[in-house]
């Protein structure tokens, strides 16, 4: 009996993938103590405090410990663009050599129809485009928080702190946006990864799930660090 391992594998794979990032996003809304995220966030919000209006060097090492971040958005925006100008070189030939992988049993390289096949790069360049545009959005963010924290650190006594609707104070916006920038490389950088697996399945559904158990167990490391709880500022 023939067996679409795509059609169990594939779907399974996926939903492990956004079921580890449901789970991570509620303990970090609920308990952010215990991820990576809550910790960066809280450590980055009394970093900004420490920001002092009128204190140059003060500014000058919150631009410059920035620019790490952005350098890394634009690696994490290059790398996407890149794999997916690649896939759109490569769909053709690799659909013309799809028959090198054809065996008597599908289980192991999956189903060959053109409809699969186009799905296969179909998704993965979908998802790479998505990283794409939000680690670009990360990197517009992250240098107006580089434009509006040197403003801040440069205020002179006299100067107007701007009422905004919504945010409260000039100050609260920069922090806002700052807080945005660092959210949206985080999912420009997810969205990469998760990509992973799916490029995979020009090689069948079983490296799709095998890349994808091993992509949670590696994420989980990095975002669930084993260390004790830090109080997290509110």
């Amino acid at each position: 009996m023939k067996v679409d391992t795509d059609s169990v594998l594939v779907p399974l794979s996926v939903f492990i993938a956004v079921g580890y990032h449901v789970f991570l996003w509620n303990t970090f809304k609920h308990n952010p103590s215990r991820t990576s995220l809550g910790i960066d966030s809280s450590k980055r919000k009394s970093w900004f405090r420490d920001i002092k209006e009128g204190d140059d060097k003060t500014g000058m090492l919150a631009v410059q410990s920035l620019r790490n971040k952005k350098m890394v958005t634009i690696l994490t925006a290059s790398v996407s663009i890149l794999i997916l100008l690649s896939l759109a070189a490569v769909t053709n030939n690799a659909f013309k050599a799809s028959h090198l992988f054809t065996t008597a049993d599908d289980i192991v390289f999956g189903s060959k129809n053109p409809t699969i096949f186009v799905l296969k790069y179909a998704s993965t360049s979908l998802l790479l485009a998505v990283s794409f545009f939000f680690s670009s959005l990360a990197v517009s963010y992250l240098m107006d928080a580089n434009f509006l924290i040197n403003a801040i650190a440069k205020k002179h006594e006299g100067d107007c702190d701007y009422e905004l609707t919504g945010t409260g104070s000039f100050r609260e916006y920069t922090r806002l946006v700052l807080e945005r920038g660092f959210f949206m490389a985080m999912i420009g950088n997810r969205v990469m990864c998760v990509s992973v697996p799916l490029w995979l399945w020009m090689f069948g559904p079983l490296p799709v799930c095998v890349s994808s158990l091993g992509l949670v167990w590696v994420l989980y490391q990095i975002d669930f660090p084993a260390v004790a709880k830090i109080s997290v500022c509110k």
